[in-house]
């Protein structure tokens, strides 16, 4: 009696996980990519920012498990943000294609899909993240705002707290979860008008206290329009303001020449077309 060396014509399947962004705006931000990734799952698992947007995802698929249940009042989010990777990674050990389903772009304010996708990869599974249009996209677009003109800082607003962090007043200031300023419990939805007012006090020291801010929230549903208020900079400790919004700075000062450093390049232009002529390229 001989034994088979072959390999099984049905080996077990190899899991999976792809982390994929909806977008901001239910519908016309996914993309065909993200669409194939979640028709071709075996089992969903949904962060998104609204139920209407989650009963939409169920629709394209039988298997959807939303991960919201997971946060609670008190409850630290590191704590709910591992449960959801031990959740994925269960579902990949035991073979299956996984599939992660963030708002936005998943890898934005976003520790899970980057936590799955490192110990997927580091446990040999393939592991794979597709880019969404996010709060920043639709921020850029909905103010009228190119980060290129005059720059522009990103910062997660308690870390503008808790670090000491240089700001440049002659760019554009992107502020992050202000909603949720100061907290460094992780387990509040919000903290209250004191919290910020001490980002007040924080933002004083590049900023006149009358320097209008942008608070600014992207349309999630298509029926909706982007949210867009503008308040005095003294005035945002007393505005309600959900941690889904974001507050723009604009610049406050003119960009100043940096007259030494055009100098030389200038003393380099010149050398360069000293050279240019020495060899006959210009004639």
């Amino acid at each position: 009696m001989t034994t088979s060396s072959e390999p099984s014509a049905n080996p077990t399947p190899r899991g999976s996980i792809a982390c994929v962004g909806m977008g901001m705006t239910l519908g016309s931000h996914l993309t065909p990519l993200a669409r194939s990734h979640i028709k071709q799952a075996d089992v969903i698992f949904a962060a998104l920012s609204d139920s209407v947007v989650e009963t939409w995802l169920q629709r394209m698929h039988p298997d959807v498990r939303s991960l919201q249940p997971y946060y609670a009042e008190g409850k630290s989010r590191m704590k709910t943000y591992r449960q959801w990777v031990a959740l994925m990674m269960a579902e990949v050990r035991a073979g299956k294609r996984v599939c992660g389903v963030f708002y936005g772009h998943p890898g934005i304010f976003a520790w899970s899909p980057h936590k799955v996708i490192e110990v997927a990869r580091a446990e040999g599974f393939e592991a794979h993240m597709d880019p969404g249009i996010s709060a920043e996209d639709c921020l850029y677009a909905d103010l009228g705002i190119d980060p290129g003109r005059f720059g522009c800082q990103h910062f997660e607003a308690s870390q503008l707290l808790f670090y000491e962090r240089r700001i440049d007043p002659a760019g554009y200031l992107v502020l992050w979860q202000v909603g949720l300023v100061g907290d460094m419990s992780l387990a509040r939805f919000h903290t209250g008008p004191a919290y910020r007012q001490v980002l007040v006090d924080r933002l004083s020291r590049d900023y006149p206290l009358d320097h209008k801010v942008i608070i600014y929230r992207g349309a999630t549903l298509p029926i909706e329009k982007p949210r867009i208020r503008r308040v005095a900079l003294r005035d945002l400790p007393h505005v309600p303001l959900p941690a889904e919004e974001t507050v723009v700075l604009p610049p406050a000062e003119a960009l100043k020449p940096d007259l030494a450093i055009r100098a030389r390049l200038e003393a380099l232009d010149k050398l360069d077309n000293a050279g240019a002529l020495a060899s006959g390229e210009i004639g």
